[in-house]
């Protein structure tokens, strides 16, 4: 029995780590993801068990149990056991805040308190990871860091569960439905139902502009009237092209020298936008394909890509040179222009600033210095998308260590009788950066704003002809896709009327975290509350339903203002400007004041939240392919006839599988539920729309259910002793049959679905059919995955 033990995040970590180090730091074992939970509120207050509009903060902080799933409980055995005998522990886990959580929860639960080091790795290369073996640091130094994740864990479950199952009861009054509050999930819900309704309110405006082409001695050029305050009749813009007509007059010419600095680097925010726009990714797919290149086996191209920042500490100004010469090797990047030695910009105008870390665990994405090296044989191994993303990555760090973009800025004014006329051009000096990027253009140089100028003399004399009249018309604002309403969460400050907090709250990191806001937005379109049209993301009726009833009932549950000002008091947690507890009792303030708005009464819930209207999705949407396969096999299987028009009406399919698969299951779940009572939450993992499951990325939890141990405190009575890690034993419950149907398409997956959680199946995807349950044939397995089901 070996006297340490490493403890990693998951098993993947484990071999890089076991590759780098060996066995000279002890025996490594990896978790799976958060190998705790925390206790239900009825598990500490039998009073609880009931559903009423209460505040469910316990005395202290909520316990933790072992989580189950997966290989969790054997993974958990392993390190329980391995503790008994360990006189020191290296958390080897990912260096953010839910890396802390993952690896020291494990630790307070049991009650360690051998010596504890943290390994802090940003790439998972051997050399990276044997270099933070070497530069480990006490564990104690991080303890804000753990704070911080304890802090948003347990504020979450208080505030979701408590205003969960207060909306439920005031609202709803007996109808049988959940109406879900989330901490972010609701104001991101309500970000896009208050665009939506602003483009369905919007009503164009229509403007005229007029152009002219002016002759001057060099030759033509394209002169526009476009003032701030628009011309709105027609009658007015004609009297101005007519008075432009052969109108001669001098010009004034204003010829400047610019420059421009590189953009920043990227982190996962901004990686998620611009995939968004240029691939057409969802986020999701973009943090995919990030951590491939992370860990994936023979990759490890790039450093962390959970980055919630953009700027890079100091200490790597060394490795530019390296990165760059190994950049250079490969055929994509051999002529991009970089100066020997590159150029370095430090400060908050730059790309190296330590200050601008402050706070941060991890700095922005870049290549790693560690692997470039190998980019010539690593890049065969590489898919299409990860190509893509990897070049984004590399070009972003070259351009930033490349000169300044200097160009020579003209603008061209001409007065006609006190109309203005302009024209704008811009030269290239020397493009600099913009050399790392042949083929982008900056949405402000197209259109006539690039339009490449005569040579002009200030003063010169110019004649206007060919004068038209354009018509314009205002647009209203466009639809979000998932790249900018990641943008728009983690700028949440713009939604603040008030400039002074706009100010505090500017430089926040807004709503959710960089690793959780893919996961909030995919929970809600699994909830069928919002659903992907084309590129953009779009409001069903029922997440309009639920938007209007929220901000009816209390305004501050649907403003991401609100939740943007609760994230800066958790965050500052982890830079010692509030105290942890402080944070929590912030949050529960907040939903003490809500709940008491709730219960003062506002009205009743909308129709689209009950039945089958629940899951409309607005307007009517071809079907996916799965639910065109499930209609035509409960036809075949029932010797029915598929209903007219199914194949292209999403409403025409869900209403025939309400009619002919849904009404056993929505009987028994009625059973199941019991009473009029809302039915409990009775899943030990829980579904994406479980009213704490706001975030399940890193909030609560995909890979990283976010439930954090409390800090200095022991579990609850009901959990297991510190040593034994043994989990309460478990009643054999009644668990529907993994068979698959004998009809069931081939691709489809069988599940085992035990039945409290029927409602949470039926919501990922699944269906039921001949006895059993499956995953339709492209459904995302992953959650099934998470919860055992597989």
């Amino acid at each position: 029995m070996t006297d340490q033990v490493v403890i990693t995040e998951k098993t993947s970590q484990a071999k890089d780590v076991r590759a780098a180090v060996g066995g000279r730091y002890g025996a490594i074992l990896p978790a799976e993801g958060h190998l705790f939970d925390l206790v239900e509120p009825e598990e500490v207050s039998p009073d609880w068990k009931r559903w009423t509009a209460a505040l469910l903060r316990p005395d202290g902080l909520y316990g933790t149990k072992p989580a189950i799933g997966g290989n969790k409980a054997s993974k958990l055995k392993a390190i329980r056991d391995a503790l008994r005998g360990a006189k020191r522990v290296w958390l080897a886990t990912d260096c953010d805040r839910e890396g802390q959580l993952i690896g020291q929860e494990i630790l307070e639960h049991y009650g360690y308190r051998g010596t504890v080091m943290r390994v802090i790795f940003t790439a998972q290369d051997p050399q990276t990871i044997r270099d933070a073996f070497a530069k480990a640091r006490p564990n104690a130094e991080f303890a804000r860091l753990y704070a911080a994740a304890v802090a948003r864990r347990q504020a979450d479950q208080i505030y979701n569960l408590s205003l969960t199952r207060t909306a439920t009861v005031t609202l709803a009054r007996g109808a049988r439905t959940v109406i879900g509050v989330g901490r972010v999930k609701t104001p991101t819900l309500a970000i896009v139902c208050k665009r939506e309704l602003e483009i369905r309110s919007f009503v164009p405006q229509a403007y005229f502009e007029v152009v002219a082409t002016a002759e001057a001695g060099a030759g033509p050029l394209r002169m526009r009237h476009a003032p701030k305050e628009r011309i709105l009749r027609r009658e007015d813009a004609e009297a101005i092209a007519a008075a432009a007509e052969g109108f001669a007059g001098p010009l004034a010419v204003r010829v400047e020298d610019k420059r421009q600095g590189p953009p920043r680097l990227h982190d996962l925010p901004s990686l998620q936008k611009l995939c968004g726009s240029r691939f057409g990714w969802s986020a999701a797919r973009t943090l995919e394909v990030a951590q491939e290149l992370y860990d994936g086996q023979g990759k490890k191209v790039i450093t962390y890509p959970r980055a919630e920042t953009r700027y890079l500490p100091e200490s790597l100004i060394p490795d530019a040179p390296r990165i760059v010469a190994g950049l250079r090797v490969g055929r994509a990047f051999s002529e991009v222009p970089v100066p020997e030695p590159p150029v370095v910009r430090r400060g908050a105008s730059g790309h190296f600033h330590d200050k601008g870390l402050a706070g941060a665990s991890h700095h922005a994405v870049i290549p790693n210095v560690n692997t470039v090296d190998t980019l010539r044989e690593v890049w065969p191994r590489l898919s299409g998308d990860e190509r893509r993303l990897f070049d984004v990555i590399a070009r972003s760090y070259l351009a930033a260590v490349m000169p300044d973009f200097r160009y020579r800025q003209t603008t061209v004014t001409l007065d006609v009788q006190g109309h203005l006329f302009r024209a704008a051009g811009r030269q290239p000096i020397e493009l600099g950066w913009r050399s790392a990027f042949p083929d982008w253009q900056p949405a402000e140089e197209k259109g006539e704003e690039a339009q490449l100028l005569p040579v002009l003399r200030h003063g010169e004399t110019a004649r206007l002809h060919d004068a038209t009249v354009e018509d314009k018309e205002t647009r209203p604002p466009p639809r979000y896709n998932e790249g900018t309403l990641i943008e728009a969460m983690q700028n949440a400050w713009r939604f603040v009327a008030d400039e002074a907090l706009q100010e505090r709250l500017r430089e926040a990191k807004g709503i959710g975290t960089p690793a959780t806001r893919a996961e909030i937005i995919r929970g809600l379109k699994t909830q069928e509350f919002l659903v992907a049209d084309g590129k953009h993301i779009v409001p069903t009726e029922r997440g309009l339903a639920l938007f209007a009833v929220l901000e009816r009932a209390d305004p501050a549950l649907v403003d991401p203002g609100v939740t943007a000002q609760l994230e800066r008091l958790l965050d500052d947690v982890l830079v010692g400007q509030q105290e942890m507890v402080g944070a929590i009792d912030a949050v529960c303030a907040q939903a003490s004041r809500i709940i008491g708005r709730l219960q003062e009464g506002a009205g009743s819930v909308d129709a689209a939240l009950l039945g089958g209207a629940a899951r409309a999705a607005g307007p009517d949407r071809p079907p996916t392919p799965a639910m065109k396969r499930f209609v035509d096999s409960l036809a075949r299987q029932k010797g029915l006839k598929p209903p007219r028009g199914y194949t292209t009406s999403g409403a025409t399919c869900r209403a025939f599988l309400d009619q002919h698969a849904a009404r056993k299951n929505g009987a028994q779940a009625t059973a199941d539920a019991g009473g009029g009572r809302p039915p409990p939450v009775r899943a030990k993992r829980r579904p994406p729309d479980h009213p704490a499951a706001d975030a399940p990325a890193a909030e609560v939890g995909s890979d990283r259910d976010d439930r954090p141990a409390a800090p200095g405190r022991k579990a609850a009575a009901r959990q297991p002793k510190a040593g034994t890690g043994k989990p309460r034993a478990k009643r054999p419950g009644k668990v529907a049959p993994a068979v698959m149907p004998p009809d069931a398409p081939s691709g489809d997956t069988p599940l085992r679905i035990p039945f409290g959680n029927k409602e949470a199946a039926l919501q990922l995807g699944a269906r039921y059919r001949a006895g059993g349950w499956y995953a339709p044939a492209g459904i995302d397995l992953a959650s099934f995955r998470e919860r055992g089901w597989l």
